[in-house]
C-alpha cells in the first residue's frame, strides 16, 4: 500500500483529503504545518505528499524546498493543494519541485486525476 502525507493547517481539509486518499488505497498520515511534515519525512518518507501553501511555522513552499534538498527528498510525488491560483505561485511551486497543482476546493475526481497524472496511481 502506498503512503501519503497530507500537510494542511485545516483539520477539515486534512479529514476530507484522508477520506479520499484512503478510498484510493493510500495509508494516510497528517501534518498541520511544514515543520511537522519535514520531521515526519525524516522518520518515514511517504510515497506522496498533498501539500497546502499557506500554513504557520513553515509554509508549503519552504517545506518543499527543504524536502527536495534532502538525500531521499526527490522520491515523493508532491501535489500542491491550495487556494493560490496566480500563475506565479504555480510556476514557483513547479520550479521548487512540485509534481502537480490542485486548486481548493477539491474532490475525489480531481485528486485521483492529478495523482494519476503524477504517476502515483
Amino acid at each position: 500500500m502506498k503512503s501519503c502525507l497530507v500537510v494542511d493547517d485545516s483539520k477539515v481539509v486534512r479529514s476530507v483529503a484522508r477520506k479520499i486518499l484512503e478510498e484510493l488505497d493510500f495509508s494516510v498520515d497528517e501534518a498541520a504545518d511544514g515543520q511537522i511534515a519535514l520531521d515526519h519525512c525524516v522518520n518515514a518518507m511517504p510515497d506522496a505528499i498533498l501539500l497546502d501553501w499557506n500554513m504557520p511555522v513553515m509554509n508549503g513552499i519552504e517545506f518543499l524546498r527543504e524536502l527536495r534538498v534532502r538525500e531521499d527528498g526527490d522520491q515523493p510525488i508532491v501535489v500542491f493543494c491550495t487556494t493560490e491560483n496566480d500563475i506565479n505561485f504555480i510556476q514557483e511551486a513547479i520550479s521548487a519541485g512540485a509534481n502537480e497543482y490542485i486548486m481548493k476546493p477539491f474532490d475525489r475526481e480531481i485528486v485521483q486525476s492529478k495523482f494519476a497524472q503524477a504517476g502515483i496511481l
